[in-house]
């Protein structure tokens, strides 16, 4: 009986856990009431505020957009809240914001809002660019054929929309597993806004270098020395995240986002290869521009699409890895700090070190879930004298 009474407790102690590690789930897909009206107020300043529509940048800054002698950053973001603390701490951090150039990419739902953001809070002498994914004339259906099938591929709607604690078999899973799957359901991984850097050479053809980034990082240390960085003919300066000592979501080797007993990926990959990090990584273009690692990434998405996704199933990062193989360019782990979404124990005084630090992970700064003692690092360059900050009661 005292058997029987044990195990009973210790069942329900562990779906107890896994409806707390679900309910986490879902506080982090959803979008905060703050954050809502801010989308909401600017996108209607767009439409009564001549101020709010102006040009971005102003005409005579126009050509600065292609000027390679300048620091080219990559945004994709349809969170205005996010964008605005990049773009504010990268200026801040910098020691040349003169020679910053933001290119912010949005959806066309966000995009009269983020505009109106950036028209209204210039961050001169640094220069910002709104576009919208619609404005693009390279992407077409014909370009990101792959894309269009994965939003309505039936398997993967099911898998980022389905219920996803109704019949899973608990008892064959570890609370720290379940919260990975979690993670990787997450409904942005189908958002073109987060396959956009596969395309960055076709969408800046004029460019040579960029510094992609992250909206959920902050920058804290002058990043003009990411573009002196000699990537020895390689594509992606990223840092590589088998050396850490992170334990929990954020895996390390290609074991941790493969299926190694389909025969494709036992074939073409190595399990114990070293994965490396999104977030913030240097891209080469022109050298980007002489390879096939979109047509790769295509080509890996949709055998993964015919294979029902049983080669991985967490997010944008596997097929990269896969496309970039051979093109990757280690660079030191403090120019990029991660885990902060989600690893409660992150080291505080290493966080103050780091140039860039990335809250990757489900418990974001701008939700509830964020971790109070990391939050400060994020909220510092929120601009809470603001009207539309105030009164949309951002973080109160």
């Amino acid at each position: 009986m005292l058997k029987g009474m044990m195990e009973r407790s210790e069942r329900e102690i562990r779906e107890s856990k896994f409806a707390e590690l679900t309910n986490k789930h879902f506080a982090a897909s959803a979008v905060p009431k703050g954050i809502h009206c801010l989308s909401l107020r600017l996108t209607d300043e767009y439409s009564t505020n001549a101020h709010a529509r102006k040009q971005l940048p102003s005409p005579e800054l126009l050509p600065l957009l292609s000027d390679n002698s300048l620091h080219h950053f990559v945004l994709s973001t349809d969170n205005i809240l996010a964008a605005s603390v990049v773009v504010s701490s990268g200026v801040q951090s910098s020691l040349k914001p003169e020679k910053i150039v933001f290119h912010v990419i949005t959806d066309k739902k966000t995009y009269a809002g983020m505009h109106s953001w950036f028209a209204l809070n210039p961050v001169s002498p640094a220069i910002v660019e709104v576009k919208g994914i619609h404005q693009f004339d390279w992407l077409t259906r014909e370009n990101v054929p792959v894309l269009e099938a994965v939003e309505s591929h039936y398997g993967i709607r099911k898998y980022y929309h389905g219920n996803h604690i109704a019949g899973a078999n608990l008892s064959d899973i570890t609370p720290r597993s379940f919260a990975s799957k979690l993670q990787a359901r997450s409904p942005k991984y189908i958002s073109l806004l987060n396959h956009i850097r596969v395309y960055l050479p076709e969408l800046f053809p004029n460019l040579d270098k960029v510094v992609f980034l992250d909206d959920d990082i902050v920058i804290q240390r002058d990043l003009s020395p990411l573009w002196d960085i000699d990537l020895n003919g390689k594509v992606n300066g990223a840092v590589e995240t088998c050396k850490g000592e992170d334990r929990w979501v954020m895996s390390k080797r290609f074991r941790n986002y493969f299926n190694f007993s389909h025969p494709l990926i036992a074939k073409n990959l190595n399990p114990d290869e070293c994965a490396w990090a999104y977030g913030m990584n240097i891209f080469d273009l022109c050298a980007w521009r002489k390879t096939s690692i979109r047509d790769s990434y295509h080509s890996w998405l949709k055998e993964n699409l015919k294979s029902n996704l049983t080669m991985w199933k967490l997010g944008t990062l596997p097929p990269a890895l896969i496309a970039f193989k051979g093109h990757v360019h280690p660079i030191d782990p403090s120019w990029h700090m991660l885990g902060l979404g989600y690893q409660n124990n992150t080291n505080v005084e290493n966080v103050k070190k780091a140039a860039v630090i990335h809250y990757n992970g489900q418990s974001k700064p701008w939700l509830e879930i964020g971790f109070e003692h990391l939050r400060p690092f994020w909220t510092k360059y929120v601009n809470n004298t603001n009207d539309f900050i105030r009164n949309c009661h951002i973080l109160e």
